[in-house]
């Protein structure tokens, strides 16, 4: 069932039990994604998120090249609890890589000195907002994602395998499917600690 908006930014929450069931035609998500690059908000107009969208064998690769790269760095007496993490992502529907282009950021403080230490950061903003939009139309749509941060670790094999262009820099994996179970109950801080008005 599609839910609204606001129910889905109060609904949406990080769901690792996904299946490799979709709720939506693959299609759907195409468009989805497309639509969410194009329109998410960014410093400057600079339009510098890039997006790879990997399902069916490109998805299940992504999740073995991450558990090989962590079967290097993870002590072998505790990583079956890391390749259970790393298997149930790869059960899911899909996986979207998030970049941001380098080039762009770095045209940007050529262009706009005074400003140079602050697009960076303002980068990683827009990519936060991006994953933000791309998460919650998913949530709209019955679909389950977590967001996942396995780079630097797994750079060098994504770029080689989807032959990513070097200036792309890998921000955050966020594998989806259908939820096989519902996120747990979460604690909110009181919105008085959080939240002040002046009027």
């Amino acid at each position: 069932m599609i839910i609204d908006f606001y129910t889905a930014i109060k609904s949406r929450r990080s769901i690792y039990a996904i299946s490799n069931e979709s709720t939506i035609p693959d299609e759907r998500i195409v468009d989805i994604v497309k639509e969410a690059v194009k329109y998410s908000p960014t410093s400057f107009n600079s339009q510098s998120g890039r997006v790879l969208l990997l399902l069916g064998k490109h998805h299940t690769k992504l999740w073995e090249i991450t558990k090989e790269a962590l079967r290097k760095v993870v002590p072998e007496s505790s990583f079956s609890q890391t390749e259970e993490k790393i298997d149930a992502f790869a059960r899911g529907h899909g996986t979207i890589l998030y970049f941001e282009d380098q080039n762009v950021i770095k045209s940007l403080q050529e262009g706009f000195a005074l400003y140079k230490d602050n697009f960076p950061v303002w980068s990683q903003q827009s990519s936060g907002m991006l994953q933000y939009i791309v998460w919650t139309a998913l949530e709209i749509e019955g679909l389950g994602a977590s967001l996942q941060h396995y780079n630097p670790l797994i750079d060098e094999e994504v770029k080689s395998n989807w032959h990513i262009p070097e200036q792309w820099k890998l921000i955050a994996q966020m594998p989806f499917g259908k939820p096989l179970q519902l996120a747990g109950e979460k604690d909110y801080q009181s919105i008085d600690e959080k939240f002040r008005l002046f009027q």
